[in-house]
Order: structure tokens, then C-alpha cells, then sequence
């Protein structure tokens, strides 16, 4: 650190020919995003191997080479904290493993100012939060969506943000679901691979793209057991972007039981939907397994169904 400053050394791929200087440097520094290193190599923050700031994104970068990448310390989250009862498994000096509730967002933004995850942190460890993830952000490695149930792991500290940022980066996470989908899948278990982007046709929703657009998503699903009209399946990410089982199940023609977004109550299940006021994809986080970043223990955490996807399971229980 220098001057407010942090200095990353950024060692380019050897296998990294021919590509931009932004791209290298974004899969060298997982914990940057490339439109954040792209304003950093704007400014005159990067480095290049000669001693001199390159200042052009789309050059191309140098294999094997050392990149400097000056990122200014992150201002002061101006998010409130608020005394918000979380469910922690496991927590240290330097990383959290929270069981977040269906309802919950996990950080302010538009219309989820308060009340949120990051809220209910910066009360909980008062000020001991990495600041890579920036001001929105602080401690997040990964989020569910609102609406989904289930595990998550924060980072306290810098060093274990940037280490478990490579492991998610590297597929090397575990991270299994259990959701409830409509209809009854002709196989038992199955592969998707099918990149995810954003919906041309609407902003908010994610669509699998054959252009070039998406990132590479890998689901692999398997049934569990049978319900009426319905499955409780299994899904474990080999990657993990925004909305993945929920547009790759409902890819297959089974979407996830309550999802307004990806789905279409099928009449038999509306009126059960609405009697449970069950009103969010059945979708829940229930198991989550990394290399502590510092302790290098393997670490692993289950959370049970929650009572809503519970009582949903047994009224469609054969």
C-alpha cells in the first residue's frame, strides 16, 4: 500500500496471446472487474513491464509479463449499519459464512436501500469489512438473489477477498442447490451448458445466447425425488451467474415452482402457490465447501430446507 493506494502485481498468463491488456489483467486480478480496470488503465494506474503507465485498454498485453495496478483505497461505505439479526455457521478473523433468509438483498441498490445483508454487516463486524468489493459492496465475494434462501461467505478481510475471489474464478467452489421445479424431467440427472447474458429483449432478466454475448454456465441437475406435477431436484454450479439454475431449468421446460420472473404457474399448482402464500422461486443455497484462503482448511457448510420450501415439498409429496 503507498499513499492510499494498494499495488497489485498483476503476472499476465502465458497462454494470454494476443489479448487486450484489459481482458489479461481481468483474468489476472479476479477480484477487478474489467470496466474497473479499464478506467484504472484510463487513469494512468497501470503499470506496464517497461516502467511506463499504459494508458490504451486494448493493447495487447505481454504474456508471463508483471503488470503494477494502482487501485485507490475504496471511500467509506456510506451505507447505514443497522442491528440486523443474521444466522452466522462460521466466522474468524478474516471471513463469515452467513445463512441468509429468502427476502433479504445482499447489497443496497435502487429501491433496496436499507435492510439489506451489507446493512446488517457493517453493524456486525463494525468497520472489519474487505473494501475490494467497493463502496456498494464491502465483504462480497458472491450474492444469491433476494428471493433465494441459503448460504453465502464474506470476506473480512482483503487477503481473503482476493483468495476466495480466484477459487470462484478457478470453478473450484462448491455450491449445491435444492429447488423444486415444475413438471417431472424425462431423465434422472442431466448437464446444462449453455452461456448466460443479458436479455436483449428486457434488462432485468438473464437469457441463454448462441452470439458470442454470454459467459459460459455449466448446471449439473438430478432428480431427488417425485412430486405431483413436480421434482425436487439437486443442482450443483460449475460456474456461477447471475440467475443460473433459474434460467437453465426453466431452459429445459422446467421452470422453478414459483419463479415470477422464469416462470408460469402450471394451473395445478397455482392455487397450492396461493393458499401456502408461497410467493419466490423455490430455490435454496444448502451447501457451500472452499479452501479457507488463509488457514487453507477445507471448509464445508450445509443448511437445512427452509420451513416454506418444506411445507411446499410435503403438500406436493406423492
Amino acid at each position: 500500500m503507498s499513499g492510499g493506494t494498494n499495488i497489485i502485481e498483476a503476472r499476465i498468463a502465458n497462454d494470454a496471446v494476443g489479448w487486450r491488456l484489459d481482458r489479461a489483467l481481468a483474468a489476472a486480478v479476479p477480484t477487478l472487474s474489467r470496466e474497473r480496470l479499464k478506467a484504472l488503465i484510463g487513469a494512468g494506474a497501470v503499470i506496464g513491464p517497461q516502467g511506463a503507465a499504459v494508458r490504451d485498454p486494448a493493447i495487447k498485453a505481454v504474456p508471463g509479463a508483471t503488470y503494477e495496478v494502482a487501485v485507490p483505497q475504496p471511500r467509506p461505505a456510506h451505507n447505514e449499519a443497522q442491528d440486523i439479526a443474521l444466522d452466522i455457521l462460521f466466522e474468524d478473523d478474516h471471513l463469515l459464512v452467513v445463512d441468509k433468509p429468502a427476502g433479504m438483498v445482499v447489497h443496497p441498490a435502487a429501491g433496496n436501500l436499507d435492510g439489506t445483508l451489507v446493512n446488517a454487516l457493517l453493524h456486525h463486524c463494525a468497520g472489519r469489512l474487505s473494501g475490494i468489493g467497493g463502496v456498494a459492496r464491502p465483504g462480497i465475494v458472491h450474492r444469491i438473489d433476494k428471493d433465494t434462501s441459503g448460504l453465502l461467505v464474506v470476506a473480512k478481510t482483503d487477503r481473503a477477498h482476493e483468495g476466495l475471489a480466484k477459487q470462484f474464478a478457478a470453478h473450484s467452489i462448491e455450491r449445491r442447490y435444492l429447488a423444486i421445479v415444475a413438471g417431472i424431467p424425462a431423465r434422472l440427472r442431466g448437464t446444462i451448458d449453455a452461456p448466460l447474458a443479458r436479455s436483449a429483449a428486457n434488462r432485468k432478466k438473464m437469457a441463454i445466447v448462441a452470439d458470442g454475448r454470454g459467459k459460459r454456465a455449466v448446471t449439473t441437475w438430478r432428480q431427488v425425488c417425485q412430486l405431483k406435477g413436480a421434482a425436487f431436484v439437486e443442482c450443483r454450479l460449475e460456474t456461477g451467474r447471475t440467475h443460473q439454475v433459474r434460467v437453465h431449468m426453466a431452459s429445459i421446460g422446467h421452470p422453478l415452482l414459483g419463479d415470477p420472473v422464469y416462470g408460469r404457474a402450471r394451473p395445478e399448482h397455482r392455487d397450492l402457490l396461493k393458499q401456502l402464500n408461497f410467493h419466490r422461486q423455490a430455490l435454496h443455497a444448502a451447501a457451500l465447501g472452499f479452501i479457507h484462503p488463509v488457514s487453507k482448511e477445507n471448509l464445508s457448510f450445509e443448511s437445512p430446507l427452509p420451513p416454506d420450501i418444506q411445507e411446499l415439498k410435503a403438500a406436493l409429496t406423492v
